[in-house]
This record gives C-alpha cells, sequence and structure tokens, in this order.
C-alpha cells in the first residue's frame, strides 16, 4: 500500500463516546472517511513550512480578463485569486481549512470545532472567538446564517443545491451554529465546511447579485489594494489577519503583496515570464516543457523547473459522445469509435510521448478499477445490474487498443472494423453504413481552436473506415450556449477527479441529469447502474466500502462507452523564479501555491 492510502478505521469508531447519547462530542476534525491523519494537538499542516520568511512579493499571471471582484454570482467574470485553489482563499475564508495531504478532512479556520452524528444527519460548528472579518468586526453565528442564506438566494447555482439540504439553520449559545439537514447526508457537513462566510454589516444584500469592481469584506489574510479591471488584481496582507498563528495556517499567506496579472495571448503571458515579470509559471503544455525552456534564464539557473507527482486520480479527458443523438444510443457503436482514436501516433507526434494513455475515470490512484478484478463487495453491489459491466471490464484487464504508432496500423484498424461490423455497420462505396442505411457520420464541436489536432488525429482515422466526422469551430458564447442546451454531437471535455469525489458525480452522470439544462451531464447517461453506484458511494462510511463502490462506479462508466478516453499527466509542471521557494514536502494533491514564499535578498 502506498503512501497516499488511508488507515482504514471504521468512522463510528470515531464518534464511539457519543454513540449512547446518538450524538458526537465536538472534534477538531471532520473527515469524510475514516479519522483525520492529525491529532487535535497538530501544530501545522505537514505540507507547510512554518518558518517560511514572511515579506516580499509574487506575480501570478492568468490567461483572460475580468469585471467584476464578486466571486459568488453570476453576473460578470470574476477576478481569481480572492476565492480559488489556484492562488488561494486570499480574501474570503470558509469555516474550515481543508488538509491537501488527506482525500478529504477539514480542520479548524473561523469554526475551531465541529460537531456530528453517526448519521451525519445536522453538523454544528463553534466559531473561534478570535474571528475577524478584515475591517476588524468579529464573526458571528449570524453572519454565518446570513452567508448561507444570501448565497442560497443570489449566489451560483451550487450554492442553492447545498443549502436547500438544510432543513433548519440556529445559532447555538454564544458562538454557535447549527444545521439540520433534511435527510442524513455523509458529504454535506464537509460541504457546509468549505462554505464561505461574509459580513452581515458590510454586505448589500439588495445588490448581491449583481457585479461589482468595489472591493467586499472578507476574514482572509489579504485585502484587494489596487484594480486595474481586466489587467490586474493587487492584493496586500493585512497585519492584523486574525488566523495567522493558527496551526491550520502556520506557513502559508507568505507574501507582503500578492499580484494577479491578466493577459490575453498565452504567448505574450509566456514572454513575460521568461523576463522576469512573472515569478511562477503553471505549465500545461508539453511542448512548451520539453523545448522551450532553452533560454538564458534557465540554462543559468534563475529559473528553476519543477516536477510534482500527485496522488490525485487522473480524472478523464476525452471525446464525449451525446447519447441523446441517436448515432450514439448504440453503447457498441460507441465502443468501437473509443477503439479508433490513434494515441501512440498523436502522443508521439503531437506531444513528444509526454503523455499517458487514460485507462480509468480514477487512473493512477487507489480508487481505480484498472489492473483490479472486482472484489466481492463490488460485485454484490453490481448484482441487480448484470448487464451494465463487460467482463474484461470486471476482471480488470481491459485497456484501450494499442497500435504501433505508424499511423498506418492496419490491425488497428481491422480491430475497430470488426467491432463495427457486430454493431450492424458495413462497407458501401467508400462509406460505413448502418443498419437503417444511413453513413455513420457526426460532428466535433471545438471551442474556437482548442485541441484541434486531436480532432483532426481522430478524424484522418476514423476516415480510412469510411467515417466522416467534420470539424466545427465555435466561439465562447456560443459554444456555451450549446453545452447549456446539449446541442452537439461530440465535444472534448476534461472530467476533473478527487480521492473523494461526491455529490458532483450527481450531475455529471445521474439519470435526473440527463434533462436538467445546465447539467454537466455532457453524455446524456441514463443509467440505473450508474445511479445506483454514486448512491453507494456517497453513503459509504468506511474507506475500503467507499473503495469498493467508486471502482464498481469505475467500472460501469468505462463499460457504458461514453468517451473516448485521451490522456493524462503522472505529474505537474511548475517554473519559478528562483527567488521563490517552495516547502520540500509536497501534499498528495501536489503543490499548494499558498504554502510557497519569496527567498529574502
Amino acid at each position: 500500500m502506498n503512501r497516499f492510502a488511508l488507515t482504514t478505521v471504521a468512522f463510528a469508531a470515531a464518534f464511539l463516546s457519543g454513540m449512547a447519547t446518538g450524538e458526537a462530542e465536538p472534534s477538531h476534525a471532520l473527515a469524510m472517511h475514516g479519522e483525520p491523519a492529525l491529532p487535535a494537538d497538530f501544530e501545522h499542516l505537514p505540507y507547510a513550512n512554518p518558518d517560511a520568511p514572511k515579506g516580499g512579493s509574487v506575480d501570478y499571471a492568468v490567461q483572460g480578463s475580468f469585471d467584476s471582484l464578486n466571486p459568488f454570482i453570476i453576473q460578470g467574470s470574476a477576478a481569481r485569486g480572492t476565492l480559488d485553489l489556484d492562488f488561494g482563499y486570499n480574501v474570503f475564508e470558509s469555516l474550515m481549512q481543508r488538509s491537501y495531504d488527506e482525500p478529504f478532512t477539514l480542520y479548524p479556520l473561523i469554526a475551531k470545532t465541529v460537531e456530528t452524528d453517526e448519521e451525519r444527519s445536522f453538523v454544528e460548528f463553534t466559531l473561534d472567538e478570535r474571528a475577524r472579518f478584515s475591517d476588524g468586526e468579529p464573526i458571528t453565528a449570524d453572519d454565518v446564517i446570513f452567508t448561507f442564506k444570501l448565497l442560497r438566494d443570489k449566489g451560483f447555482p451550487r450554492y442553492r443545491r447545498t443549502v436547500d439540504k438544510i432543513a433548519r439553520m440556529e445559532k447555538v449559545g454564544d458562538n454557535g451554529v447549527r444545521f439540520t439537514f433534511g435527510e442524513g447526508d455523509r458529504e454535506l457537513p464537509l460541504i457546509l465546511g468549505l462554505m464561505p462566510v461574509l459580513p452581515e454589516h458590510a454586505t448589500d444584500a439588495e445588490t448581491f447579485e449583481k457585479s461589482t469592481l468595489k472591493p467586499m469584506i472578507g476574514s482572509g489574510p489579504y485585502t484587494v489594494d489596487a484594480v486595474r479591471p481586466g489587467e490586474l488584481l493587487v492584493l496586500k496582507r493585512n497585519p492584523d489577519y486574525w488566523a495567522k498563528d493558527i496551526p491550520s495556517k502556520r506557513g502559508f499567506d507568505n507574501y507582503d503583496e500578492v499580484r494577479i496579472n491578466y493577459f490575453r495571448d498565452e504567448n505574450a503571458l509566456f514572454e513575460a515570464f521568461k523576463k522576469g515579470l512573472v515569478d511562477v509559471h503553471v505549465e500545461n503544455n508539453s511542448g512548451r516543457w520539453t523545448g522551450e525552456y532553452d533560454f538564458p534564464a534557465v540554462t543559468s539557473g534563475d529559473i528553476v523547473k519543477d516536477t510534482f507527482e500527485s496522488g490525485l486520480p487522473s480524472g478523464m479527458y476525452g471525446f464525449v459522445m451525446n447519447t441523446r443523438r441517436p448515432v450514439f444510443q448504440n453503447r457498441d457503436v460507441r465502443a468501437a469509435l473509443a477503439m479508433l482514436f490513434d494515441f501512440e501516433w498523436a502522443n508521439r507526434n503531437l506531444f513528444d510521448g509526454a503523455y499517458t494513455r487514460t485507462k480509468s475515470y480514477f487512473d493512477g490512484s487507489e480508487l481505480s478499477s484498472q489492473e483490479q478484478p472486482a472484489s466481492d463487495a463490488e460485485k454484490a453491489l453490481l448484482a441487480p445490474f448484470p448487464d451494465s459491466v463487460e467482463p474484461e471490464i470486471m476482471q480488470g484487464t481491459w485497456a484501450p487498443p494499442v497500435s504501433d504508432g505508424s499511423g498506418r496500423d492496419r490491425e488497428f484498424l481491422r480491430n475497430g472494423f470488426e467491432a463495427l461490423k457486430k454493431a450492424g455497420y458495413a462497407m458501401q462505396g467508400g462509406k460505413l453504413v448502418g443498419p437503417d442505411g444511413r453513413p455513420l457520420a457526426f460532428e466535433i464541436m471545438l471551442r474556437a481552436k482548442g485541441g484541434e489536432e486531436l480532432a483532426l488525429a481522430w478524424q484522418r482515422t476514423l476516415a480510412r473506415l469510411g467515417i466522416e466526422a467534420s470539424l466545427r469551430s465555435v466561439d465562447a458564447a456560443q459554444y456555451q450556449q450549446r453545452l447549456l442546451s446539449f446541442d452537439y454531437d461530440v465535444i472534448l471535455h476534461s472530467y476533473p477527479s478527487s480521492l473523494s469525489p461526491g455529490v458532483e458525480q450527481i450531475g455529471r452522470w445521474g439519470s435526473a441529469s440527463r434533462e436538467a439544462q445546465g447539467s454537466w451531464n455532457f453524455a446524456g447517461a441514463a443509467d440505473p447502474a450508474l445511479d445506483a453506484m454514486i448512491d453507494a458511494l456517497l453513503n459509504a462510511r468506511q474507506r475500503d466500502e467507499f473503495i469498493d463502490a467508486v471502482r464498481a462506479y469505475d467500472r460501469v462508466l468505462l463499460s457504458g462507452a461514453y468517451v473516448v478516453p485521451l490522456y493524462h499527466r503522472d505529474e505537474k509542471w511548475v517554473a519559478r523564479w528562483k527567488r521563490i521557494r517552495h516547502p520540500d514536502q509536497a501534499p498528495l494533491y501536489g503543490y499548494q501555491l499558498q504554502s510557497w514564499w519569496h527567498a529574502p535578498d
């Protein structure tokens, strides 16, 4: 078992003292499964350097623009860096702090303790008496309740979906707030623990849904210092930040100033990094990582290239086939088309061999079904759905076909053709024609030119078998509109994943989301087996039970052949000017920029 695997201790044991009364005692932390890794008297999170020097500044860069400082609402394009993981929860904070060295565990922040019962029918947070907003006002239970109601009514729809599960909100004593649920929910106490808290005294509820460039008040380590709409956001460290010495924040928030620069063009962004105008560059372009870091600052050692391993699942990046379209309603046809993406050719010719073929929605983690025969527990979960998993996938022996990488592998093409023949297709006049007499044809919709090389590679292979795959590039606005209405045949999409997949899976693959406009059910999946596996993973209490449920879920997804699996990286790439340093130990989730610092001269 690798270092990323958790010790599997029955969740109920963590609450043994409370079982007699039906409720748990308040705890310093809460884990989704099992027990928190760190004791109540922990001194700092394991991937932070508590002795990191404070001071200096950092310049980050993103591509795009912004016209709002409110990150909680639909209207406008909110600036990055106030409430996002990449650059830190700098202005706004949540009730509790997530540890990125565990699958899903929360530690104290605004709330110093958390309490729930075995069924997780409620959660109660006790706020830290020291907690303050940046204007010095105390954070109260009234602020928490105000925020939840405000976000439910005027924030992103995801907030409403969360808060609507709460049957009752109430203050408890001087510093407590208790949420009672309509029904038990394993994940909901943690989701609520990650909800932000806004000041009732300084928030205009009447106009909250309107985008604004007026800085908002939060409780985080930074405040907004300067704004140039669409170009620059400058954050300044609050010297009176209330939580700077609590264990879950030691070693974080080390810069005096955080500057987030916006660039319209990715090339201009990279050139700014090369010139030293940007300090840190997260690299996602394999060709650039392997072939374009030969400029003087790299060869002299002034720029350092870091590679980080991650224990996160790969997620799934691929061509998604819309089963609402007649051409993709046959599972065997989808599976045959998926066989015809020549990954070996694409990886060699487009990406310098930098990628690994994805074989699971949770590849590279203990949640993957790849090379894992189904356990007895998985078989029991899948028993009511005997035709939901292909035999090879049940045995853990399935993998996408492998070509010789030449782009002309006849056996590779023959295997795909035979699979399509079994699905009822035949060659007529140079076209592959189905039982209904219609040629096999579909359109791949792309956002601008994103993914065009991949789509062309698949198109060329399909054309060899008389399959017409046309490409259509649309602008961002039209792309989003067509996504909302599911108006496409095939799209190129990435489904991110975590070590604790949860309720978001309903929106991606649950039957209830198939016709829900704006959902992430891009494939149009509506399978009782998927619904049952999602229910099983949501209700698992022990880590072993959860792993079994997710692996069974993975097998049903793979067997459904909704996506042409493409590739992933087993590592993360970050380049930095050497004045920026980071801890020696990276967490389970990979690097965390919030724990980096500016080295003193």
